[in-house]
């Protein structure tokens, strides 16, 4: 790819799969050393890291649930100790119960909200007494955070809108240190979680303008470039991946 993040150390969230492992993989290509975290499947995290270091890179895999306090804030230190410093963080890490609101249970709820919103609280403070100046904080967000044509997705499109304003409120608090804080917002991209074929893909597709689903690479790119020196005098961005679904 580039030497573009040579140097940096990157922490990404929910890193072990879809989005999260191609953002690993892509911030590695580009120079970066790279910490990612894992909810449950040590495997699939232990094949990123492996992908990486037989491109050449660093990458290390550390075990920790988005709505767990202690084990995010000891992931952050553990990543620190490991690399030796921070410079990007990426809150991946993210979960979607698609039900409609009125069968959606408040456990359901509960989960959603701890993962998508203080998870990404937690992560973003921990890491925050470790960046130094100029370095990057880059929240993935969803496209239905700013619109949402989807039903099943009430309570998580409201823990989205809730990650938008928590990345332009922040950006203007840590300005002064040179860091930037940004939301990458992607639509319908094909993962494990939101395959590009079946019931739930049909309409998902059907909004975009370039009917078809995103490839996870096409987001990492987006995010490589919101980490590199050349994103600088971006901040409190909503910076949408999702086919024109938007538009």
């Amino acid at each position: 790819m580039s030497d573009s993040l040579k140097g940096k150390v990157a922490l990404v969230t929910g890193g072990s799969r879809g989005i999260g492992a191609a953002i690993a993989r892509r911030l590695a290509a580009d120079g970066a050393s790279v910490a990612i975290t894992y909810a449950k499947d040590a495997s699939a995290a232990a094949a990123v890291v492996k992908a990486i270091e037989d491109a050449g890179g660093k990458a290390v895999a550390i075990q920790a649930d988005a709505a767990d306090t202690e084990a995010v804030r000891s992931a952050v230190e553990k990543a620190v100790a490991t690399l030796g410093k921070l410079d990007v963080v990426v809150n991946n890490a993210g979960t979607a119960i698609p039900k409609l609101f009125e069968e959606t249970t408040p456990e359901e709820m509960d989960r959603v909200i701890d993962i998508n919103v203080r998870g990404v609280f937690i992560t973003t403070q921990a890491a925050l007494k470790h960046m130094k100046n100029n370095g990057r904080i880059i929240m993935i967000g969803s496209c239905v955070g700013e619109r949402n044509l989807t039903p099943g997705l009430a309570a998580y499109s409201a823990t989205k809108g809730a990650v938008k304003m928590f990345a332009q409120s922040l950006s203007r608090e840590i300005g002064g240190r040179g860091i930037t804080v940004n939301n990458v917002q992607p639509g319908p991209i094909d993962t494990d979680l939101n395959p590009a074929v079946g019931d739930w893909a049909t309409p998902q597709k059907a909004v975009t303008a370039l009917n078809r689903y995103g490839h996870v690479d096409e987001v990492a790119a987006l995010v490589a470039f919101v980490a590199s020196p050349e994103s600088s005098y971006i901040t409190g961005a909503n910076l949408t991946v999702d086919g024109g679904t938007n538009a």
